[in-house]
């Protein structure tokens, strides 16, 4: 079947599949946010959360009917789907997450993305996403934060607020430590002491520790490698992705990196920064392992 009508194909599914989910999806966040009891509202998230688990569970129906792909996916037996696990992974793709949630569903709680103010407006999504509780951060420059100063320190508090709703109900909270996606010029304009990674950002997940630190049952660390090169969402929708890679290794989160104050303890800070940096180093090892 030529590329192009395989695109066309997968699409039309994708598309399909969203707005059939959608319409359970939004009459549950209406109810959610008129009913103020507390109890009443865990039963609608958890709701919403199946609901969303079986849009991803037919996402993976329709890749497996419209892609020829062969997945290698090494993950742990024993993960747990009423556990907190924290998810971190390597970020090169917008396919990275049909990965992510291909590879995890049904095994974890669902996938909760830290996700930038501007997906908000996505039509459809950003409702969805906004309805399951995904934190939005509003990400500053640093010019602009020395001209607005107050501003600082905002998407920190983002992350707190979010992160207290998850201690209501098991959840998988994702970041891709890097901020945004791999590609050689941001790599070059880091000047990146990596090989196949940029620079990873620690705040986000120190402050997600030291909300949920004591909740966390484990980190799950997930490298994501395309043998093929880096795909497009459109080269996937095409079929054009033979070959994905997906290593997910469980981690203990040390003791000492739950519950600090990144913001203040400086030695903390130091501490996790020097965590995350040995993390990367052998993520950007395992990479060149794979020959990406």
């Amino acid at each position: 079947m030529p590329a192009t009508l395989t695109g066309i194909i997968a699409s039309v599914l994708l598309l399909l599949n969203t707005l059939f989910w959608s319409c359970l999806l939004f009459p549950l966040t209406f109810l959610k946010v008129i009913i103020p009891i507390a109890p009443v509202r865990r039963v609608l998230t958890a709701l919403l959360a199946a609901v969303a688990n079986a849009w991803i569970s037919c996402n993976s129906g329709w890749m497996i009917l419209t892609q020829k792909m062969n997945w290698t996916i090494e993950r742990p037996e024993n993960l747990d789907k009423n556990g907190w696990y924290f998810v971190l992974s390597n970020h090169q793709s917008w396919v990275d997450i049909l990965v992510l949630q291909h590879s995890l569903n049904g095994r974890i709680p669902l996938l909760k993305f830290f996700l930038k103010q501007e997906l908000i407006k996505v039509p459809i999504m950003g409702a969805a996403w906004w309805a399951l509780d995904f934190p939005f951060m509003k990400r500053f420059s640093k010019a602009y934060l020395e001209k607005h100063p107050e501003m600082k320190g905002k998407d920190i508090d983002t992350t707190r607020a979010a992160c207290e709703k998850f201690k209501d109900m098991p959840t998988s909270v994702m970041n891709f430590l890097e901020g945004t996606r791999f590609t050689q010029t941001k790599h070059d304009e880091q000047n990146s002491p990596f090989n196949y990674l940029l620079k990873p950002k620690a705040g986000g997940m120190a402050f997600a520790m030291s909300a949920m630190g004591d909740q966390f049952r484990s980190i799950l660390d997930v490298t994501i490698h395309y043998p093929d090169g880096i795909p497009t969402f459109w080269d996937f929708m095409q079929g054009k992705m033979p070959r994905c890679t997906v290593s997910i290794e469980e981690k203990i989160i040390p003791e000492e990196l739950r519950g600090g104050d990144y913001e203040n303890d400086m030695e903390y800070r130091a501490t996790f920064q020097a965590w995350v940096q040995k993390l990367w180093e052998d993520k950007d090892a395992k990479l060149t392992q794979l020959g990406a």
